[in-house]
């Protein structure tokens, strides 16, 4: 409020200083006096009113109340936040009421002053304010706090409402429906759950390849195996088997992809697994010789390489094909193993019939083929070189070459030369006429049948032929043990002997 200026008196009269005018005797005096005396008044009355608000709301047990307030707030959110979602209540009331208090008496201290002196223009310190700026901002995060309770009052309340009408068991169920859910979404197992979502889906897509490649292995099957039914049945006929492949079915095992198949035997379908069969009933393995169940396996494998796109490229290792091969099948197992050269890297055959060996090699390029041996090499074995040249030809073969090659010089080989003169007649007459000698006849058998036959119609050899027969076993007859006792002694003599070779070469060309 400003100041008035005091009136100066002239000569007795009070005067306006500015004016000049007879105070006392002015009406307008009169007013300002009434006006300014009403206010002044009313404005101590409003300070003295303001002291008395502010010790009442901020003073007294105020504080401790809110801390009060506090406390009991945060003793129920520990109740209900087992049932509904309540805010944190995380206040410092320590704090809180230090500010409040440091505010308040800033507030009290200017109050005070002005009703000291109402007149005097107040103002508030630096610390006041910032002491009322601290506190303004407790209020304002209590605030916001408080709207937050409130507003989690409906739910504590609809909770109390279902409750007083729900059922225990299911008000039981529900709350632990809810504290799994609350569980589920807290943050350690929240990582769990998304790892397990995760695998979940890459179990699904997995899956769908599984499904995906079964459905392709399904297909594939289907186009394959009736293919593998028909070549198989193929190799069979060649083999000369009594038997067809049929019923070739696919089938998923734990192990993996497999088939079921019977044989055909006389139009009858014989199963080759399942339940072991009925005694008296036909199975596998009892209509089956070993030499059949050979031949069934030999076709599988034949099928499996010509089904091998990569077959150009592969190194095929053949086992002793003719174990218990029936004898009418190794022609056909020769001539198949010899076309599965021309399709492969290589093929390795092992055997123990050198005949079976010696029949691939007849018409393997030699070039390209290497004979081997394994020999028994105590404490083991070795791999040599097999001279099957040696074992290829028979016995006539090499007798016949042994005088062809013949050249007087060398007293041993003299005498072998003359020993082998009977063996090479003896096969020559086993070739020439094989109908008349059985496979145990000797050479004095076989003279005695063409002297027994030649006295018929239809003679084994000519006169003149039986006669030189004679001839050559007479000269021929000193070197056996059979007819000369003396035979590994008796002389050879290099001349006589070239004769008796050339006439022994002459009369097998006839």
């Amino acid at each position: 409020m400003a100041r008035v200026p005091i009136p100066i008196s002239t000569e007795g009269a009070v005067v306006c200083p500015f004016c000049a005018q007879d105070l006392p005797g002015s009406e307008l005096i009169a007013h300002y006096r009434a006006y300014f005396s009403d206010a002044y008044d009313q404005l101590k009355r409003s300070v003295i009113e303001a002291i008395a608000a502010n010790t009442r709301i901020h003073g007294g047990d105020t504080p401790a109340s809110f801390e009060r307030a506090v406390r009991i707030a945060v003793e129920g959110r520990q109740f209900w936040v087992r049932f509904c979602d309540i805010p944190e209540i995380a206040v410092d009331t320590a704090a809180v009421v230090r500010d409040w208090q440091a505010a308040n008496d800033a507030v009290a201290e200017a109050l005070a002053a002005k009703q000291a002196a109402p007149l005097d223009r107040t103002t508030l310190s630096a610390e006041a304010r910032e002491a009322i700026l601290a506190y303004e901002g407790q209020r304002a995060t209590i605030a916001a706090l408080s709207q937050q309770l409130q507003r989690a009052n409906a739910a504590v309340r609809l909770t109390k409402e279902q409750a007083a009408s729900g059922n225990p068991t299911i008000l039981a169920s529900d709350l632990a429906r809810l504290m799994a859910v609350r569980a589920r979404h807290a943050p350690p197992t929240n990582a769990l759950c998304q790892a397990y979502l995760e695998e979940r889906a890459a179990k699904r897509e997995t899956e769908d390849l599984r499904d995906q490649a079964r459905t392709a292995l399904d297909q594939y099957r289907t186009d394959v195996f009736p293919r593998y039914e028909t070549a198989i049945n193929v190799y069979l006929q060649r083999f000369n088997a009594g038997f067809q492949l049929g019923s070739m079915t696919p089938a998923n095992t734990r192990g993996g992809s497999a088939c079921t198949y019977s044989v055909v035997i006389n139009n009858t379908n014989i199963p080759t697994g399942g339940a072991p069969p009925v005694r008296g009933t036909p199975s596998f393995r009892s209509t089956l010789s070993a030499g059949d169940r050979n031949a069934l396996a030999l076709a599988f494998f034949f099928v499996s390489l010509d089904q091998d796109p990569a077959l150009a490229s592969k190194i095929v290792v053949i086992d002793d094909p003719l174990t218990s091969l029936d004898e009418h099948r190794s022609l056909t197992t020769v001539q198949e193993v010899r076309s599965m050269v021309q399709r492969v890297q290589q093929v390795i055959v092992l055997s123990h019939s050198k005949a079976f060996l010696c029949a691939i090699w007849r018409y393997a390029d030699r070039q390209a083929c290497t004979p081997l041996a394994i020999v028994e090499a105590p404490p083991g074995s070795t791999i040599s070189t097999w001279s099957i040249g040696d074992d290829s030809v028979t016995e006539y073969d090499r007798q016949h070459q042994r005088l062809r090659e013949y050249c007087p010089g060398n007293p041993a080989r003299s005498r072998l030369v003359a020993q082998g003169l009977r063996h090479v007649m003896e096969g020559f007459l086993r070739r020439c006429c094989p109908a008349h000698f059985l496979p145990g006849d000797v050479l004095g058998d076989l003279r005695r049948k063409i002297r027994d036959q030649g006295a018929g119609s239809q003679p084994i050899l000519s006169p003149a032929a039986v006669t030189e027969l004679d001839a050559i076993c007479e000269y021929a007859n000193r070197f056996h043990h059979n007819t000369n006792l003396a035979w590994e002694t008796e002389t050879v003599n290099e001349t006589e002997l070239r004769g008796w070779v050339d006439r022994v070469l002459a009369f097998v060309k006839k």
